[in-house]
Formats: structure tokens, sequence, C-alpha cells
């Protein structure tokens, strides 16, 4: 008997931004429909919006809710009604744009709890419009987090073309990084990344871990987080059966794993940036941001909403689509 296909449960994110045009693209795409069973929580409206924007049109059936969903028979569709009328302000952050991301994320967690799908992939959010629908974390990792009853440890993740990145600190100010940079935090962030790369299916991970310092700190001339803190926190993860190698120079580490002679298949570094901007100059329109650590897969593009370009068609699919896959292989590796 066949396993059966991944269940994905589908959110158009900020619909002020370029995600229903995403959804759109991902939805007419031969490959979503052959690698999962998809249901779309969304307006229909906008959902339809989002199809005349990219000129991609989807047949979908409709449940009238969560409990008659009734996968094998193409797209799904839970309806989400809302009270946006003529459709949400385009390409502004707004307060209303922000309730409906977070009421049909609710809608997506509760598919997820209630077995109804494996993972969840959704468009880009805007925090400041999650912020002013009342969002009290810092970003919508700790939120999902929340609404999980979830209190273990968490890390946004970062992949792009199988090379996976996480981070020791994220969204917190530059003066306040190398404070936060301790032995415990750096041996779990190595954890998790070395369980979320298993969990999509590389069964022996090699991981690099940056240094925080310019040169490694160059022997402790300037900084020696590298000899105190990250040295010893590579070797105590490798005491405890995950191995590592670093710290690295942050300007070299990434010249390791390009091309096919990559060495590593993830890289450990210690603030948002360090990482960010050499994945995003690798391939801005293909990086996918995974919520890790969670017990639910929850994956979405690494760029944003794009107001700029939303509701003008110009939207770019790549990194939605593989946010998708991505989602169908740790569920297929859990399945």
């Amino acid at each position: 008997m066949n396993p059966r296909k991944p269940r994905i449960a589908l959110v158009l994110g900020d619909p002020s931004g370029i995600g229903p045009e995403l959804v759109a693209h991902l939805l007419a795409d031969p490959c979503t429909l052959q690698s999962a069973d998809v249901l779309v929580i969304a307006d229909p409206q906008e959902l339809a919006r989002g199809m005349d924007v990219a000129g991609r049109h989807t047949q979908l059936a409709r449940s009238v809710s969560l409990d008659a969903v009734s996968f094998g028979q193409g797209p799904v569709l839970l309806p989400h009604a809302t009270d946006s009328g003529n459709g949400f302000e385009c390409g502004v952050s707004n307060a209303a744009s922000g309730t409906y991301a977070l009421q049909t994320l609710l809608e997506a967690l509760k598919a997820a709890r209630t077995g109804v799908v494996d993972a969840i992939v959704f468009a880009p959010l805007n925090k400041h419009a999650l912020h002013l629908a009342g969002m009290q974390t810092a970003d919508e990792l700790h939120w999902f987090a929340n609404q999980l009853n979830y209190v273990g440890p968490v890390c946004e993740f970062n992949v792009l073309d199988g090379l996976w990145t996480s981070r020791v600190t994220s969204h917190i100010a530059h003066k306040d990084v190398a404070a936060q940079i301790t032995q415990a935090g750096v041996v779990q962030a190595i954890g998790l990344l070395h369980r979320a790369i298993r969990g999509s299916g590389v069964q022996s991970p090699r991981i690099a871990v940056c240094g925080l310092n310019p040169h490694n700190g160059d022997n402790g001339s300037f900084g020696r987080e590298e000899i105190d803190i990250i040295g010893p926190a590579v070797a105590s993860a490798a005491e405890k059966g995950v191995p590592a190698e670093g710290p690295f120079a942050a300007d070299t580490v990434f010249l390791k794993v390009q091309g096919e002679q990559r060495q590593f298949d993830g890289v450990v570094t210690m603030y948002h940036d360090q990482g960010q901007i050499a994945m995003k100059l690798m391939g801005f329109w293909r990086g996918v941001t995974v919520q890790g650590g969670l017990p639910i897969p929850i994956l979405t593009p690494a760029h944003g909403t794009a107001f700029d370009v939303a509701g003008q068609g110009k939207a770019n699919p790549g990194a939605m689509q593989q946010a998708f896959q991505l989602a169908c292989r740790m569920v297929n590796s859990r399945l």
C-alpha cells in the first residue's frame, strides 16, 4: 500500500502584499498537486483577486468546515469570511490585513492540531501589520509557539537549495548581540539545526559554526567570544553526539557551502544578518524560512510582502514553490 501524500494547509499571508498572487501561481503549478493534498484557508474573494492578478486560475472544491474536509479530488478551499468589502488596501501595512493574516493562521494551526493537515505553508507576512493587529510577540515564530503552547527551544531557519542556516540570536538590536551569545545558546542552536536537517531527509548533516568577531577575533586581539564561548560550545555539541566544526570566520564560511564541492549542509550564525545577507545574495527568490523547533512543520518564503509590486502581476513564485516542496519533504520524512 502506497503511503498517502502530505497534507498541506496553504494561507495567503498578508493580503495587502503579493501573497494571494503567490498562492495562485502555486496552485496552478502541476507539481503542487502531484506532491501533496492542499487545503487553502482564505477569503474566497481575496483568493480570486490573487488569481486575477497572477492570470492563473485553479478550480477548488469547497468545504463547509474543517470536520468536512475531504482530500483526493484536487485542492480544497476552506472559506474564511471577512468584512473586507472591496478588499484590503493594497501595498500598505495596516491592521485589517494583519488581523486577517493572524485569523487564517489560527485556522491553519487548528487544522494541524486536529490532524487534518500535516504542515502549514504561508505567504509572506508583515510584522508591522501583525503588531497593529495585536500580536504581542517580537515575531511570528514566537507567536506560533505561544498558540501551540510549546515551551521548547525554537529558532528561525533559512534554507536555500538544500543549505540550512540558523542563528543564536535573531530579532534583537546589534548592541545586545554579544551579551546574548552563551555556550548553552550555541549548543542549542547546533542541536536544533542538526535535528531539522535530519528531519528534511539528510541522515548525517555537516554543520559549520560562525565566529562573532571579524577574523574570528584574531586570537583574542579584538574579542574572545570564539575562544571562551563558541569554540567550547562546538566541542560540547560533539560530546553530545552532534558533530559540528568551527568557529569559522563569517566572511569566508559561506565560500565553503557553494557549488558541487559544498562542505557543509548547515551553518550556525551568531546574529540575524550574518547569515541572511549571504543567503539572500545567493538566491533571494528561492530562499525559504522554516519556523524551527515547533512540533508542526511551518514554512514561508524568506522574502517579504513586496508592497512595492503588490497587485501588479510581477511577483516571483520561486520561494513559495520551494517552501511548499520543502514542507512536503519534511512531512514525507515524518510519515
